[in-house]
């Protein structure tokens, strides 16, 4: 993609039923199959697995905590995936310090482990959350799809 190109990017609604995180996913890995092959982009498998991982955080995180519809923005630009999620609840999250002994709320712990950068952003109505994780990372094996 040249710098004159618009940058891949869509965005979806998701109901927030417990359903709509598979479907985040579904549609996370088809975006990254159509960077690869339609735009010629090197997409790891690497990132394809952690993008479905952060997917899956993010938007549970939604579904938990705002009730309703969020959104999710997937987008690639400068070598990098971007995953941004919106959600109606105001309160900005915080990644609690590792404790092996708890039970759950480890989520954006695990993203921010992952990801090559996590931010929270309060919006007009409730907050966004972005994450960015390289296309490939070099010694990784391209995407493969259905395997």
């Amino acid at each position: 993609m040249t710098d004159g190109e618009r940058p891949l990017q869509v965005t979806v609604e998701l109901d927030g039923s417990g359903a709509c995180i598979a479907e985040a996913r579904h549609l996370t890995l088809g975006f990254l199959e159509q960077a690869r092959t339609d735009h010629c982009l090197d997409v790891s498998q690497r990132t394809a697995d952690l993008a479905q991982l952060v997917v899956s955080e993010l938007v549970t995180n939604a579904g938990k905590y705002a009730p309703g519809p969020a959104l999710m923005d997937l987008r690639v630009e400068g070598g990098m995936v971007e995953i941004a999620v919106w959600d109606s609840a105001p309160v900005l999250p915080e990644a609690r310090a590792a404790d092996a002994g708890r039970v759950g709320q480890h989520g954006l712990e695990i993203v921010k482990a992952v990801a090559h950068s996590l931010e929270a952003e309060p919006t007009t109505v409730g907050k966004r959350i972005t994450a960015r994780l390289p296309l490939a990372d070099g010694h990784d094996t391209p995407l493969t799809v259905g395997a």
